[in-house]
This record gives structure tokens, sequence and C-alpha cells, in this order.
């Protein structure tokens, strides 16, 4: 709750409640991370595996129109690293982080969601 201020104050970063039957299950919000424009999402545990991330996601690529996009995710978290997949993203690599104030070392899949869409065969 710390940080929700500075978030919402913050005219770079998008951020929106995840509703699911009227229930707040989650937030997501775009914000610069290294001088790139990032995605991050957060679905109560109660809510997984019930396609909500996924939904998501997709709902807010459509208000975030910015490209690329990436997003960081434990190299671990098969579900998350699938949400993006499913929504456009592609691995393009991975990378170590070291551990912060809010999260542990690990190696993380950092993903990139182009700036051009791929083009449909006919």
């Amino acid at each position: 709750m710390k940080l929700w201020p500075r978030i919402l104050a913050d005219p770079e970063c998008t951020a929106k409640a995840i509703l699911a039957d009227e229930v707040l299950v989650g937030h997501i919000s775009c914000f610069k991370l290294d001088g790139h424009d990032a995605i991050g999402y957060w679905i109560s545990k109660e809510h997984w595996n019930r396609g909500i991330a996924t939904r998501a996601l997709a709902s807010f690529l459509e208000v975030v129109k910015d490209r690329p996009l990436y997003a960081r995710v434990a190299r671990h978290n098969a579900a998350s690293i699938r949400v993006l997949e499913r929504c456009g993203f592609t691995l393009t690599g991975y990378q170590h982080s070291p551990a912060d104030a809010r999260y542990m070392e690990c190696e993380e899949a950092v993903l990139t969601l182009s700036d051009t869409l791929p083009s449909k065969s006919h």
C-alpha cells in the first residue's frame, strides 16, 4: 500500500485495478523500467487459474498502445510467461535480477511486445 500514492502520482504510469465478478482481485500497470515501457500485474493467489490475468492483460493492451513493451518475470513462473505469450509477448532472453527491498534474487525471463504485429498469411 505504501507504493500506490507514488505510482498513482506518476504521470508516466498507467495503473488499473483488476476485478472479477465485481471483486478486486489484482492490479496491472505500465511504468518506466530502465528507461523502457514495462508492464506488470499481480493476481491474488485464490483467483489463479481462471484466465483472469490473460483477460486483464489483453484488455489493458487495448488502452496502453506504447510499443515496444517489456515484461520481466521470474524464470520459474511458467504461468505468468504463458499469460504474456498469449497476449503477443515473445521471450527475448534471460537476466539475473539481484535481490532488492521488494524481491528476492532470481533469474528473470525478459519478454517483449514488439511495435509491429506479425503479418497474417491468408
